[in-house]
């Protein structure tokens, strides 16, 4: 109970900047699908190509795509994704290039599934709800938590230099930090699981049988 209590008054305390955040990374999916929209019939073309490139591939060679393999590379990824927003968390200057690396995740998801909806009309609405949707249904807040906590800590870093508190410990504010890391980066592994065993079962599935 009092942990919950802690976690409630600590998004209530921060709200602002999880706000903040949350628009950032909105903002970032509007831009993704702002690019889709400006590319013009042979770009999105050529980007088709390679994409259909892949479903043949993937049906081509039977399961396609070793489950175990995917897991392992989308969980390292998630970690080196996190690593980059905690390090550049430890600077204030980094924070600038926290916001980049939310904007850049939310450009992504937005250019990803905004492409393949404009392209394959309700297939690529459908193939998007399949592959991209449940991994980021877990991911998207994870990274949301991981850019304000670095936010917080930051701007937290700054007061005090700002203020020149040198004998205030930062100990406290760092073990926060890299303790809520380690538990949004095990959290990722659900996320690597949902895109190993769930996602990419259903796209090849769905591949095969509309698709091809």
């Amino acid at each position: 109970m009092h942990k919950s209590y802690v976690v409630f008054n600590h998004f209530k305390h921060h709200a602002t900047i999880y706000i903040f955040t949350t628009i950032l990374f909105l903002t970032g999916i509007v831009f993704g699908a702002v690019i889709v929209n400006s590319m013009d019939v042979v770009q999105k073309q050529d980007l088709f190509f390679y994409l259909e490139r892949f479903f043949i591939q993937t049906t081509e060679e039977g399961s396609t795509l070793n489950n175990n393999d995917i897991l392992w590379q989308s969980f390292f990824y998630h970690i080196k994704y996190l690593g980059l927003m905690f390090i550049f968390a430890l600077s204030v200057i980094g924070l600038p290039i926290v916001w980049i690396l939310i904007f850049i995740k939310g450009m992504v998801v937005g250019f990803s599934v905004g492409f393949m909806v404009n392209w394959l009309g309700m297939d690529g609405l459908i193939l998007s709800a399949i592959s991209i949707a449940p991994q980021n249904i877990v991911i998207i807040p994870i990274y949301i938590i991981a850019g304000s906590i670095c936010m917080i800590f930051s701007l937290g870093l700054l007061s005090k230099l700002v203020a020149k508190r040198n004998n205030t410990s930062l100990s406290q504010p760092f073990i926060k930090l890299t303790t809520s890391f380690v538990i949004l980066i095990v959290c990722t592994g659900l996320a690597a699981i949902l895109e190993a065993y769930i996602s990419n079962t259903m796209m090849v599935e769905w591949i095969q049988r509309v698709y091809l």
